[in-house]
């Protein structure tokens, strides 16, 4: 999405918050960075629920409301979302904006991995 957005030349305002165990687990590290560097419209935000790196004075939990706030807050004006990640990741961070007061309809998810209901039919499985 963001390859896309800087090969349209893009000038909306967008902040990208990435959560990872550590440092080692960010994909495309370096690119995310680079076009973070070459576009003052966008910002990429870390958070390391593991370990953080040396120096790191970031975000160092998972993402909870306070942290979505202080993200989307200096978009300002309408926000739209994509959250994308394992089920339990993606539905609590999509709760917690619908608490937070953004209308569902600003909110698009996409999830990997197990859903719940696949998870209880593994243990169930596993058990026989």
């Amino acid at each position: 999405m963001l390859r896309h957005r800087s090969a349209q030349h893009s000038t909306i305002p967008t902040r990208l918050l990435y959560s990872s165990r550590t440092l080692d687990d960010v994909i495309y590290k370096s690119e995310l960075d680079s076009l973070a560097r070459g576009d003052g419209q966008l910002e990429v935000a870390f958070t390391f629920t593991r370990q953080a790196p040396a120096g790191w004075t970031g975000y160092r939990r998972r993402i909870d409301s306070a942290m979505l706030r202080e993200v989307i807050e200096a978009l300002g004006g309408t926000v739209h979302t994509y959250v994308c990640g394992p089920t339990l990741l993606v539905e609590a961070v999509a709760n917690a904006l619908v608490q937070m007061g953004m209308p569902p309809h600003h909110i698009r998810t996409e999830r990997f991995g197990p859903t719940e209901s696949e998870k209880a039919q593994q243990c169930t499985m596993s058990r026989t």
